[in-house]
């Protein structure tokens, strides 16, 4: 019996809708699945979620079992799921709201940037553990990370373990839906390369019944509606020439170009970031609601009479079934070290590139040289994310000042000097977590 492990099962939605498809494979109608959280009351909602998965499905051959012993829950695993939040909400909110009282307005703040890289410093130290774990209890597993930010987690345990992990992020597939529905054709029918770095990979190819499509999508976006939805990507990729993955709210706090002045912000970023009203308040009311309101909305979820076992478009039940399953081979953009795969990105950087996944296990696929634009807009992030990742190491508390002075968009507001008092206000609303950097 193979076993499919959940660090973190307490994230409800990730939890039931990754175990909703991992059983619809045929070759996991006889599988354990092992759920651990921290939190014995997320995790309990998680096992019925999850139990009422199994019944509507009638999976009789399924193993459900629940701990909050992480050694327990990984041993003799096949595959390893993280969907873990180091910390909580309220400290977020100071990754967010520090730097907006110095005039850098952050959206969503969880990938990159001064708000991203604290949430590494306080996440890296657990991921590490849970690699360490994993070395110890399942050292063959296929570990997929779904835990932000991304980039710099994944970088930080594909340099200390030999484990074979990656990361995932849904974007991918989610924009090229996206696009394919703009320009009215079938998914079935598209075909990509994409590659960069996670939240700022492009299509360097997108193709429908092997046509260039972009000429589609630009006369696509004649059409207002369809320019303002994404007004920000638009805009990007009509300067840049190639579409980029993630949503306008997050690609706004990415780059110089859209929230360093209040007119900026209500141009490009207040109504049509696909986050509306495109703002760091509506967001973050959404996750402090969240904190009182999440055990209602389980609640109704749970007592619903109907119960979705359709397979969705997350990769995660893709590549366990290429590796440990039935060996369908699945290609797929993961999250993984640069050797070699991106020529003009730093050797070593984690970027988001297409991997192949089967019985061999995980192998990256080699891209070759970006555009010379797109390769200065990922450089800039990757290269402060790198610096972010030796400081972490490090414990080094200017290395940090000086990974996030070079954050295009906090640069584009602040002086060195302002950037300076920034980051030791954040260092001081992370003492309990940070107090070792020096």
């Amino acid at each position: 019996m193979k076993k499919i492990c959940f660090i973190g099962a307490g994230s409800f939605e990730f939890t039931r809708n990754l175990v909703r498809d991992i059983l619809s494979f045929p070759a996991f109608r006889e599988i354990e699945i092992a759920l651990m959280d921290i939190d014995p009351r997320r995790l309990e909602f998680s096992r019925m979620a999850c139990q009422k998965i199994i019944d509507a499905g009638a999976y009789t051959g399924v193993k459900l079992t629940t701990t909050m012993n992480r050694a327990q829950a990984l041993s003799g695993a096949d595959g390893v799921l993280i969907t873990i939040l180091a910390a909580g909400v309220q400290v977020w909110r100071s990754d967010i709201e520090i730097p907006k009282r110095y005039g850098v307005d952050i959206n969503v703040g969880d990938t990159r940037g001064p708000a991203g890289i604290f949430r590494f410093l306080r996440t890296a130290p657990v991921m590490l553990e849970i690699v360490r774990d994993i070395e110890k209890y399942c050292p063959n597993a296929v570990v997929l990370n779904y835990t932000n930010p991304m980039a710099m987690l994944c970088r930080a345990m594909q340099q200390e373990s030999d484990a074979c992990i990656t990361g995932l992020c849904h974007s991918v597939q989610g924009t090229a839906a996206m696009l394919a529905k703009w320009i009215g054709a079938d998914m079935h029918d598209v075909t990509y390369l994409c590659a960069g770095i996670n939240h700022q990979a492009h299509y360097l190819e997108f193709k429908v019944n092997g046509e260039d499509a972009y000429p589609r999508i630009r006369k696509a976006l004649e059409n207002p509606e369809i320019y303002n939805a994404e007004q920000v990507r638009n805009e990007m990729f009509l300067a840049l020439d190639y579409y980029v993955t993630e949503s306008s709210g997050h690609n706004s706090e990415y780059v110089a170009w859209f929230r360093k002045r209040p007119d900026l912000i209500e141009k490009y970023c207040t109504h049509g970031t696909n986050w509306n009203p495109g703002a760091y308040a509506f967001i973050l009311n959404q996750y402090l609601d969240r904190e009182t309101s999440w055990e209602d909305s389980i609640r109704q979820w749970l007592a619903r009479d109907d119960v979705d076992i359709q397979r969705g478009q997350e990769y995660a039940s893709y590549i366990f079934n290429a590796v440990f399953g039935d060996n369908t081979m699945f290609q797929f953009n993961g999250n993984v070290r640069n050797f070699g795969i991106i020529d003009n990105l730093p050797d070593g950087c984690c970027v988001e590139v297409p991997v192949l996944a089967s019985k061999a296990g995980l192998q990256p696929l080699k891209v070759g040289a970006l555009p010379a634009q797109l390769a200065i807009l990922n450089n800039t992030s990757a290269r402060c994310e790198e610096l972010a990742v030796a400081g972490f190491f490090e414990k080094n508390r200017h290395k940090i000042f000086q990974a996030i002075a070079f954050d295009p968009l906090t640069s584009a507001v602040l002086s060195l000097n302002e950037i300076h008092h920034m980051v030791n206000d954040m260092f001081a609303a992370n003492e309990l977590y940070l107090s070792e950097y020096k």
